[in-house]
């Protein structure tokens, strides 16, 4: 997993997954969701499969489980919204909710795809800028990279507390008003340092100096730091992560701009790898050719 995070000083991090919570869920249509199969007491479910329940109603497995109940196992099973009918993205987004979860099937509750897409229109460029596959590949890589940082969506928070005090520069003229150690990494992109705190919350207008908790306890700020840093960062690279995707860079690039400092130019070279593996499947889950320029 990448220890690369948002400043010149490298710190290496170990993340701590935050306890699960049921994901908020609009109720969907009996007659949009009669596609998918009746649910079957007994049967084994995959995470990611989506079934009919007695009610009408949708649900997706979270977890894989032996045929529970999705209204009495909760942890197991969440409302799934199919009112659009199954494979149709929310907005403009290239990534259906179902995609979603077949990428993240061991995810955090705190990741949410709901989360996710109301974030989007904080930088409304993302995964809509040319044509359908370099959409496709934009938002294939972001969370590629994503799910590198996080473990696959499970991390939220730094867990070596010995490193949080570490993330104050005293030197800004507006410190650290949350604390000493208030700014420790937090998101899928793992945004650390007061400094980052101060940039990321005024593009976005939000107080994140003053309350850089919003990131571990809002699924939308978290996904909104993850989406300015993409957007925005060139990191210890050339280019910011956007533009390496949208002008045909390339996957390799946006690896440089995340963590080139640590991974690139054969500095560790199974990093790279991983990174590249997880954007190879996530485009052949969104039926896109990746591209070249795979490698930093």
């Amino acid at each position: 997993m990448s220890r690369r995070r948002l400043s010149a000083v490298v710190a290496v991090l170990a993340l701590s997954a935050a306890t699960p919570a049921l994901l908020p869920a609009g109720e969907a249509s009996a007659a949009a969701c009669s596609s998918y199969p009746n649910w079957v007491a007994g049967r084994s479910y995959a995470a990611g499969d989506i079934v009919r329940y007695t009610d009408g109603r949708a649900y997706i497995a979270e977890h894989a489980n032996p045929g529970y109940d999705p209204v009495i196992s909760t942890w197991y099973w969440e409302p799934y919204a199919c009112d659009s009918g199954p494979g149709t993205p929310v907005g403009s987004f290239v990534v259906t909710e179902a995609q979603f979860h077949q990428m993240f099937p061991s995810r955090n509750s705190f990741y949410t795809y709901s989360g996710l897409t109301s974030a989007l229109s904080a930088f409304p460029g993302f995964a809509t800028t040319g044509d359908t596959t370099t959409k496709k590949r934009e938002a294939a890589a972001f969370l590629a990279n994503v799910s590198h940082e996080t473990g696959g969506l499970v991390h939220i928070v730094e867990q070596n507390t010995a490193n949080y005090p570490h993330y104050c520069d005293w030197s800004q003229p507006y410190g650290c008003p949350a604390g000493q150690a208030a700014y420790y990494g937090r998101g899928p992109i793992q945004l650390s340092w007061n400094f980052n705190y101060k940039a990321a919350g005024d593009a976005l207008g939000i107080n994140l100096l003053g309350n850089p908790w919003l990131v571990e306890r809002d699924a939308s700020v978290a996904w909104k730091t993850g989406l300015w840093y993409w957007n925005t960062q060139t990191g210890p690279g050339t280019m910011t992560p956007h533009n390496a995707m949208v002008n045909g860079a390339g996957f390799g690039q946006t690896i440089r701009s995340i963590n080139g400092s640590l991974e690139c130019d054969g500095r560790n070279p199974a990093q790279v790898q991983s990174r590249v593996s997880t954007y190879q499947r996530f485009a052949q889950i969104l039926g896109v050719d990746p591209g070249g320029n795979l490698y930093c």
